[in-house]
């Protein structure tokens, strides 16, 4: 009897808790205090403790919980989840209201909604409760991110109303400013790197593999579109976004629906003007054809859907004055202006640096140390210098000279002929060496988790590390008498050491920092050479002659590989025990010296199996089509490769006539 009445009483807090949570996170209109909410949730979870076995998943208690995770799963999407198409000016929309007229033949009603800065998520609910959340990805697969999902309030665990089978919806999760400026006072107090804007807040969030720190950051959610549904909806998206409403959805009620693209411009010029107004962070307005059965006429293209745009906001300009110019070293000797700022705040964060460029760029734009300037971020991230304004000059500002030394070492900087960037050519320079170890530990490069500027920044200084070869020297005992290290992080980074030894051929290229070899260069030249001996090895001329190279890579990685200084690193690299090997050894000659490009999706391969299939059968992959091209591989939604190849003459297989010819090669899975 006692657990009857449990349940019960269990069962009318949860609706209650749950019927709250929609008032207050989707409305925005709570109905009672936070004290009573406490409340109520308190008595619920002390009802749950003492009866665990009437916990559900879907109980406002459990959306916290579960073990830190080691990584995240992928996700295949059912339905694509297309990215828009970007238009920047009101003759471009009239370019696609005209385009969809003329495709369906008649007068069209749109849909017009606020462009959220933030990150494309997919929610699926099974017989109304969540079962998954999960990032956009390449728009095919992404990656299930549902335990982190699940800590955000606005994102209800069970629909408030019943919805028999599966239903996916997609939608935008974002940080709003409050919250953003909240996190970066916590990241100041810590002595952590500050987040640029709240979209890198909230996506770096969401990638937490513990749940319990997403949960502290203060996430939200609109969402937008439906991806499927098992029972039939209306055929207005606007209506369906009030039907997301009514279960408890959050949806972003500024969007409307209108009769005519004229009356979207209004809402464009409107929003335009008043962006700065919201909570949160938009950089545009997306214009959505109304009915549903229309869109799927439309279709789409490989990329995006025909009937939907992204109309994106000029960049927010603000004006500040420069109160000195500096100059950088990058790894590759570059030497960079920088202008320091008067702090401002512009587009979700404050700027009080800007990059220059180089010389000309200065002098093209007519920036002095002192002047007023108008400042913007390309593309809303990277702060730029659009102008100067010499007619607010006071006669007190000065004429930047770029340094004729290095700043770093004093060594004399050189500008190539035809070169925007002086560059310093010191091998001894400690600023390129430390930028380069930064470049080497990275992400794309040989990936040492835990190896990031601050650490790099001790150890040169330090002189523990002077080439990247003394990384895979370094001891515990030494990491101990480093500021920060404890016993814990110095077996971390030690272990994530190891492991970057047997990174592919591809990545130790990468790292190398080679100048004009980046990620895709690098995979060019593994697959190609399928060790560093070989490619240290090779000509000149064999080098301009692979497809993707060319004579100024080439001369680049020639003069790198002939280089005395280098390849005593490369040999120690090799004692050291690094991996000098392509990833998979060839198995066979079948494709030897045939040029493959894969396009489209592929139902048997991922796109990095099927490369790698053919680079066991000795053939070679590029990503662009040209004459040199021998087989372009055509899965589903191909784009415009095809089309090239078409021109070109070259041979197009599908998938089976690819399958085929793998396994005549004696290709195994």
């Amino acid at each position: 009897m006692v657990v009857v009445l449990s349940q019960e009483r269990i069962n009318k807090l949860r609706d209650l808790i749950n019927y709250h949570n929609y008032r207050y996170y989707v409305l925005d209109d709570p109905e009672i205090s936070d004290a009573q909410y406490d409340s109520l949730y308190k008595e619920l979870e002390a009802l749950e403790k003492n009866h665990p076995e009437l916990i559900t998943p879907d109980s406002p208690t459990q959306r916290v919980g579960g073990a830190v995770l080691s990584g995240f799963d992928t996700v295949v999407h059912s339905v694509p989840l297309l990215s828009l198409s970007n238009i920047f000016t009101l003759d471009e929309l009239n370019a696609f209201d005209q385009r969809v007229k003329e495709s369906v033949k008649g007068q069209v009603k749109y849909t017009a909604e606020l462009k959220i800065d933030g990150l494309a998520i997919s929610l699926t609910y099974r017989d109304s409760v969540l079962i998954r959340g999960a990032t956009r990805g390449d728009g095919q697969i992404g990656e299930d991110i549902t335990s982190n999902l699940r800590t955000i309030p606005s994102i209800p665990l069970r629909l408030r109303e019943f919805v028999e089978g599966d239903l996916e919806v997609r939608g935008e999760c974002y940080m709003d400013k409050n919250a953003f400026r909240e996190l970066n006072e916590i990241q100041v107090e810590k002595g952590a790197k500050l987040f640029a804007n709240p979209r890198n807040a909230a996506a770096g969030s969401l990638r937490q593999l513990d749940p319990k720190v997403t949960a502290t950051r203060k996430l939200n959610v609109f969402m937008y579109a439906l991806g499927y549904c098992d029972q039939s909806v209306s055929d207005s998206h606007h209506e369906v976004l009030q039907w997301f409403s009514k279960l408890g959805l959050r949806t972003n009620n500024q969007s409307r629906r209108f009769d005519s693209i004229e009356e979207v411009k209004e809402f464009i010029n409107y929003w335009q003007d008043h962006r700065d107004e919201l909570p949160y962070e938009i950089d545009g307005i997306v214009i959505k054809v109304d009915s549903r059965s229309v869109q799927e006429l439309l279709g789409a293209t490989a990329k995006s859907p025909r009937w939907a745009i992204a109309y994106k906001f000029p960049p927010t300009q603000k004006t500040t004055r420069v109160t000195d110019i500096i100059v950088q070293v990058g790894r590759t000797g570059a030497v960079t202006p920088l202008a320091l700022l008067e702090p401002i705040f512009i587009a979700g964060s404050t700027v009080s640096r800007a990059t220059l460029h180089n010389e000309d760029n200065i002098k093209n734009k007519d920036i002095q140390i002192g002047d007023t300037v108008v400042i913007q971020k390309a593309g809303d991230i990277i702060p730029e210098v659009v102008r100067s304004l010499p007619e607010l000059r006071t006669g007190a500002e000065k004429i930047f000279e770029m340094p004729k030394s290095c700043p770093a070492c004093n060594s004399q900087l050189v500008r190539e002929q035809g070169e925007a960037a002086w560059r310093c050519i010191s091998r001894s320079c400690p600023a390129q060496l430390k930028e380069g170890l930064v470049h080497f530990a990275s992400r794309d490069a040989l990936d040492i988790e835990g190896m990031g500027p601050a650490v790099i920044e001790q150890l040169v200084e330090s002189g523990l590390v002077k080439n990247p070869a003394d990384i895979f020297k370094l001891k515990k005992d030494e990491l101990l008498k480093l500021e920060r290290f404890g016993e814990k992080s110095a077996t971390n980074l030690l272990a994530n050491i190891k492991k970057a030894k047997s990174q592919s051929l591809s990545r130790l290229l990468t790292a190398l920092g080679i100048r004009h070899v980046g990620v895709q260069t690098a995979q060019v030249l593994a697959q190609h050479f399928g060790s560093l001996e070989k490619l240290m090895q090779a000509s000149q001329d064999e080098l301009a002659n692979i497809p993707d190279i060319g004579p100024t890579i080439a001369e680049s990685i020639y003069d790198f590989f002939n280089n005395e200084e280098n390849r005593s690193i490369i040999k120690e690299l090799q004692v050291l025990g690094l991996n000098f090997y392509e990833d998979k050894q060839v198995i066979g000659e079948a494709l030897k010296d045939k040029v493959f490009v894969v396009t489209g999706t592929l139902t048997s391969f991922s796109r990095k199996e099927a490369k790698e299939a053919i680079v066991s059968l000795g053939g070679k992959v590029t990503e662009s089509v040209s004459r040199n091209t021998d087989y372009v591989v055509a899965g589903q939604k191909p784009g415009s490769k095809l089309d090239r190849a078409s021109e070109l003459g070259v041979t197009i297989l599908d998938e089976d006539q690819f399958v085929a010819i793998l396994s005549e090669g004696g290709y195994q899975r």
